[in-house]
Order: C-alpha cells, then structure tokens, then sequence
C-alpha cells in the first residue's frame, strides 16, 4: 500500500486545521496539502505559479468543499471533469452542506463521493478513519507518478 497524496480545497482556516488534526489523529500516512479556493485548486493542479511539482506534488484525489471564494466548488468540478488532463482524479466533495439537491448535483458533475462534514471533532476523526480505509487502501487508484 503506497501513501497518497491528498489535496484539500476549503477555505475556512478552521476546517482545514481541524481535518489536518483528524488526519493525524486517525494515523493517515497520506501526505495532505492545502488550497484556499478554486482559483489556487486550479491553479495547483495546472502547475502555475506558485505551484511547483517539487513542493506541490500531483495528488492523487482532492477533497473539495463547494462553497468556495472566487471560483466555488462546483464550477471546479466541472472543470475539472472536462479537462482531459485532470478527469481521471476522484474527487471527493466534503462540505458543511447535505441538502439532497447538492448530493445529486455534485454527483451529476462527476464527483466520486459526497461527505458531509460532521460539527463534532471526534465524528470527524471517525469519517477520516473510514476515508482512509476506503479511498486509501481498498479503492485502485491510478499511480499519477506513472503517466
């Protein structure tokens, strides 16, 4: 089983801290890096400036919250899915949002999963333990480094 790289768009410092916390507290070994909005998400994963392959590798998934400044979730998601560079990547949508039509809707822009973030820190630890378990040891995922 080989890590994987993680990269989470949210752009609340809170959640970004408190997932970074759940991380460590369920013993992920997947390398997890940071972007603030939709506009850096896109950015990262094109290799503009700043992002450098040496500092910022490619991920191998993306956790992606919808309500996003500047370009917001689902837009990145159609992006995204219509880039024949970037489609390939499973992103998994993780928001505060579970209204039905935001599941439908971002299942329909091709999201691979829709994750509800809990309020309390311990359920959130118990979600990234599952995450884990799923996307990072039972889920085949392409080896981007092999392309």
């Amino acid at each position: 089983m080989r890590p994987i790289t993680i990269l989470m768009a949210d752009d609340d410092p809170l959640d970004r801290m408190l997932t970074q916390e759940a991380f460590l507290e369920s013993r992920s070994i997947n390398p997890l890096y940071f972007v603030e909005n939709g506009e850096e998400l896109l950015k990262y994963l094109r290799r503009d400036p700043p992002y450098t392959p040496t500092e910022h590798p490619f991920p191998d998934l993306i956790l992606l919250d919808l309500n996003m400044p500047k370009k917001d979730g689902r837009d990145c998601l159609i992006e995204i899915k219509n880039d024949p560079e970037l489609r390939h990547l499973p992103i998994i949508v993780l928001t505060t949002s579970n209204r039905e039509e935001e599941v439908f809707r971002s299942y329909n822009l091709g999201a691979s999963s829709f994750i509800s973030k809990p309020v309390d820190f311990e359920k959130l630890v118990s979600q990234i333990k599952v995450f884990n378990s799923y996307w990072c040891s039972i889920v085949e995922l392409p080896d981007v480094n092999e392309q």
